[in-house]
């Protein structure tokens, strides 16, 4: 982890803030930037850019879970949310909302290093696995539209499975295109014409 990653702190009590800046700068980061409003953070996300996201909540309110989901949903950032005290509905809660590393009544100065680090490693797995599910998804997807496409022409021209679907792959060769794409065209065709 390199010291030029750049970290937004979001802190109402000042105090509490300059625990956190006092922490990052003793670890090598330089480049923090401080918010004392949770309101508008997907905004201030937006504006400044980060590279991770520290909150510093006493009690984190509903409200405050609720702007996480926001922020999540949003900037998909590692975000590390101090708290002083929590319970399991909050702490699912936060983990739901996109918060990679929830640290209950642990805020000290030479802490912070490591568990930025665990938040960025957390977030890259989880980031890793979205996209792999996503892409399984999309395989899935396309697999449907294809067999779709496939009973189409198997019923429209009479032909095996096997054929029809040699038909679809020639075609998407000739015209460079995806077979899903192909499979694609060939549904809104079908749509249409009926």
């Amino acid at each position: 982890m390199t010291s030029d990653i750049k970290i937004l702190v979001v802190d109402a009590n000042p105090i509490r803030a300059a625990i956190i800046e006092e922490g990052l700068c003793e670890a090598g980061f330089s480049a923090i930037v401080r918010v004392s409003e949770t309101n508008g953070l997907v905004a201030a996300i937006v504006q400044h850019d980060p590279d991770v996201v520290v909150i510093d909540l006493e009690n984190p309110s509903r409200d405050a879970l609720a702007d996480m989901f926001q922020v999540s949903r949003h900037v998909r950032r590692p975000i590390t949310m101090f708290v002083d005290q929590s319970d399991a509905t909050q702490i699912e809660a936060a983990v739901e909302a996109g918060v990679s590393a929830y640290i209950v009544d642990g805020l000290r100065k030479e802490r912070m290093k490591p568990i930025l680090q665990t938040c960025i490693s957390r977030f890259n797995a989880f980031s890793k696995l979205r996209e792999e599910l996503d892409e399984v998804r999309s395989q899935l997807d396309d697999r449907k539209l294809i067999d779709r496409a496939k009973g189409i022409i198997m019923r429209l021209k009479g032909l095996g499975e096997d054929e029809a679907y040699a038909l679809m792959r020639r075609a998407a060769m000739n015209e460079k295109r995806k077979l899903a794409d192909i499979a694609r065209s060939i549904i809104t065709a079908a749509e249409v014409l009926k």
